[in-house]
């Protein structure tokens, strides 16, 4: 089964053109250079569209926590 529907690739293929031709600019209104980045804001556009995309992965501190928890909870 495919993780992305069409709808969120024809969105990512759109910001990768946009960050080709120099228009694609971030949240801070900075010019995206950065191709996973760029990537990044076409998902996040079709999420905010409803396109079939899964959700994002939870911060780096969240997983540490989770990781923590469970370290000390085995050693009880």
């Amino acid at each position: 089964m495919a993780k992305y529907g069409k709808a969120a690739g024809k969105r990512v293929e759109s910001t990768m053109r946009r960050r080709k031709k120099g228009t694609l600019k971030s949240g801070s209104g900075r010019k995206v250079k950065s191709r996973k980045q760029a990537i990044a804001i076409g998902l996040s556009e079709a999420r905010s569209k409803g396109a079939k995309v899964p959700k994002r992965k939870g911060t780096r501190k969240a997983s540490r926590k989770k990781t923590a928890r469970k370290k000390t909870a085995k050693k009880k």
